[in-house]
């Protein structure tokens, strides 16, 4: 790495050869900040403009940063006083209702259009399931569709409920494909906005509707639950309030799905960068963690599935898009907005690509026999 301080000087860090990433300082003071708090001083001095990167080239300088991070060990008691530190921080993220909808409006009722331009004709928010290498990524998206469509053991007439609905494509699909009724929520008002305005055009307003609610409010019980992207906004200390919700809301013949963004690390917090400015309030739980909720709950989980290099790929996508629409984006969002979302979409997939960020899938019922002993039925053009 080329390193430019901000009077000018250079020093080069590493064995030799040509700099894989070069960064300079134009800030006198950002050495010390960068060592307190190196994360947030990192993203906040790109957005600043205060710090550039060789190319603008994000990836390549976390992938720098994450690399030779790795493997580094603090002498003790160092360590465990980190580890005690982040679990505090973990635990005191208290979302209730009030705080839900502010964290939520934060993030996702933004310019109304500004989805439009890096989602893809899909609009959907969420990890997309790249089957094939060569799949689009509207492909991927609607194969994550098809994918949880037989994970939940749809058939005409069900009651399904999508907690966290985003823009209502999922529902409006699997109202279509399978015969079943679906109500969404979200906290959202621009997502619920669109979501009804779509549910319209498609004709399925005695099938589909959507609100603006709570998953700790609703109180009518589902054949189906299905929550996708959403659980990593619950909070640590709320796992076992959200997966008790989704146990009462079953029927003894139900089944839930619930797709989020987990770790195979052992627990460790958010960025505080991401927590500051993209997802205030946000845990990425273990497997561990969820499943020490899940159990107290009586619920089985009858399936798990990890999606490793899915995630990656999303948000490559999305980058490409939001770089080809960066006139339109400017029309929206000033020039410090441009380079925090550059940046986080860059961080977001070093987070999978080299950090220890993993998509978990789990299927929950109540009853052993609600889905079958193998996954067959996943694949049936394969048992023909």
């Amino acid at each position: 790495m080329e390193l430019t301080f901000s009077d000018g000087s250079t020093q080069v860090f590493g064995p030799g050869g040509p700099p894989e990433t070069g960064v300079t300082l134009h800030d006198p003071d950002l050495p010390r900040k960068l060592l307190l708090h190196p994360d947030l001083a990192m993203g906040e001095a790109y957005m600043d403009g205060r710090l550039s990167l060789r190319d603008n080239d994000v990836r390549s300088f976390l992938t720098f940063a994450l690399r030779n991070g790795r493997g580094r060990k603090l002498p003790p008691p160092l360590p465990q006083a980190v580890a005690a530190w982040k679990r505090a921080k973990s635990w005191a993220i208290w979302n209730h209702i009030g705080v839900a909808r502010r964290n939520v409006a934060h993030h996702y009722d933004l310019s109304p259009g500004l989805y439009d331009l890096f989602l893809g004709e899909t609009k959907q928010y969420t990890c997309a399931y790249f089957r094939r290498p060569e799949m689009t990524l509207e492909e991927a998206q609607a194969a994550k569709m098809a994918h949880l469509g037989g994970k939940l053991l749809l058939r005409p007439g069900l009651r399904v409920l999508d907690i966290g609905c985003g823009f209502g494509t999922l529902a409006l699909t699997l109202a279509r494909d399978h015969g079943v009724a679906v109500t969404g929520i979200t906290l959202s008002k621009v997502q619920l906005a669109e979501a009804q305005a779509r549910v319209r055009a498609a004709g399925l307003e005695g099938q589909v509707q959507f609100r603006l609610q709570d998953y700790r409010t609703v109180t009518e019980t589902y054949d189906r639950v299905v929550s996708v992207g959403m659980m990593e906004h619950v909070g640590l200390p709320h796992l076992r309030t959200y997966f008790q919700k989704v146990a009462d809301l079953l029927p003894q013949d139900g089944l839930a799905l619930i797709h989020y963004i987990g770790r195979w690390s052992p627990p460790d917090t958010i960025s505080p960068w991401f927590n500051k400015y993209i997802f205030p309030g946000a845990y990425c739980p273990t497997i561990s963690e969820a499943m020490r909720a899940v159990e107290r709950t009586g619920m089985i989980l009858a399936d798990l599935e990890v999606w490793r290099g899915h995630y990656e790929r999303t948000l490559q996508e999305w980058l490409k898009r939001f770089d080809a629409n960066l006139d339109r984006v400017r029309q929206l969002q000033d020039d410090r907005f441009v380079r925090m979302w550059r940046y986080y979409l860059q961080s977001a997939e070093m987070g999978f690509a080299e950090g220890h960020l993993v998509i978990h899938q789990l299927q929950l019922a109540k009853a052993r026999g609600t889905v079958p002993m193998t996954r067959d039925y996943l694949y049936p053009a394969r048992n023909t």
